[in-house]
């Protein structure tokens, strides 16, 4: 059994509307375009797919997705949205859970590796990504980069958001690798947490050869900006060999 954090059904309705922001046509618009293109014209497996918020976009667009989800409630909300009846979701965990056939492209989108709180379950995330990939095929995720620049000497918290809608701050267990994400939205009187283990580009590279993945491509973002030192994120790009 995975250590992920499974998401409630609270947590699951509210989903939509707390991340309201990555529905906009400028956040999700460059996602989808990027997602299809390495799609190529096949199939694209979704991990931990959530509400629907990526797949259903690219299903729009023609890409024939499948989703693994483990969270029954965020299945369901997603199963009650239009266009739902032509994306399959398997019920179980991203790192183990097998979906029949090949695919062009398996991703993971807003940190949900992370979510997965064990060096050896992350790794075995890439392995599973592999076993669905076809010859060709590409794995993408989308991850932040641990913000531990911004933590001077005996501090473990740093704020990633600060707005009249959203007050959101991690604090990191350094030794673990382990941060938990705190949210608070003020119009609401609603919080959450949510745990994660924080890995770097290169420990993904790595896990990526593990998996027999090639390194193929590393954006700061899904406009395919270049990734530099500063950059508070990556969207990395691994290729199974042909």
């Amino acid at each position: 059994m995975t250590n992920s954090q499974v998401w409630d059904e609270e947590a699951a309705r509210r989903y939509d509307e707390t991340t309201a922001d990555l529905f906009s046509p400028e956040m999700l618009g460059p996602t989808v375009d990027l997602l299809a293109e390495l799609a190529d014209g096949g199939r694209a497996l979704e991990f931990a797919i959530g509400t629907g918020r990526v797949g259903l976009a690219l299903a729009e667009r023609g890409v024939p997705v499948t989703g693994i989800e483990l969270s029954e409630p965020m299945a369901a909300q997603l199963r009650a949205k239009a266009g739902a009846e032509s994306l399959p979701v398997v019920i179980g965990d991203m790192a183990t859970a097998r979906v029949p056939g090949e695919f062009s492209l398996v991703y993971l989108v807003f940190n949900t590796i992370s979510n997965l709180l064990t060096q050896d379950e992350q790794v075995e995330c890439f392995r599973n990504a592999a076993r669905h990939l076809s010859p060709g095929g590409r794995f993408v995720i989308e991850l932040g980069v641990p913000a531990l620049r911004r933590l001077p000497p005996g501090q473990l918290a740093a704020p990633f958001e600060i707005s009249e809608q959203h007050l959101g701050f991690d604090t990191y267990d350094l030794a673990s690798q382990r941060l938990t994400s705190h949210h608070y939205w003020p119009q609401t009187g609603h919080h959450g947490l949510s745990e994660h283990r924080f890995l770097w580009p290169a420990e993904c590279d790595l896990m990526a050869r593990l998996a027999g993945l090639e390194f193929e491509a590393r954006y700061a973002d899904w406009d395919r900006s270049a990734f530099t030192g500063d950059s508070a994120g990556h969207v990395s790009i691994w290729r199974r060999p042909a």
